[in-house]
């Protein structure tokens, strides 16, 4: 096994317990706005050129853009979210997993690049006994870093420490 293939393996079994851990009591469109004005202040703090983003299937529910964001970052906050909503696990769970079976996105999954993206950024937004709900998402710099934006967002919004890599 490569030392990719190594990284992934590890870095997969955090994104499980993360997204096993990071589950919300219920969620509203005012939750949304908490949430979204969590994530979005941590961005503003970091000066991140950022685009920050909740949805569900089928509707906005919280979307703000940071200066040096560009609309491209939208085009990304689409593309992992429809991961996120289709798959219910992170975008960067979701490209993991396909790395690390030599796989990318393609037509023969019956999805599209266009429309679906492998990195990381979106993360599921998940009712305990309800499952998910929709997915906050972040774009505007490195994979690891959008994710891990919305980690530190989850640990302060749910109050809990989840694991990092």
């Amino acid at each position: 096994m490569s030392e990719v293939e190594k990284e992934r393996e590890a870095r997969l079994a955090i994104l499980k317990k993360q997204e096993q851990m990071a589950q919300f009591q219920s969620f509203s469109e005012e939750i949304a706005f908490d949430f979204g004005s969590v994530v979005f202040g941590i961005a503003r703090g970091k000066r991140a050129p950022v685009v920050v983003n909740i949805r569900t299937a089928d509707r906005a529910l919280f979307h703000a853009a940071m200066p040096g964001a560009t609309p491209d970052n939208d085009e990304w906050v689409r593309r992992k979210s429809n991961v996120v909503l289709r798959y219910h696990m992170s975008s960067l769970q979701f490209g993991d997993t396909l790395g690390l079976k030599g796989r990318v996105i393609n037509p023969d999954m019956g999805i599209d690049m266009l429309n679906y993206a492998a990195h990381g950024g979106s993360f599921p937004i998940r009712i305990k006994k309800a499952g998910v709900v929709a997915a906050v998402t972040v774009s505007g710099l490195p994979q690891l870093d959008d994710h891990r934006m919305i980690i530190e967002a989850l640990d302060q919004y749910l109050k809990i420490e989840l694991p990092k890599f």
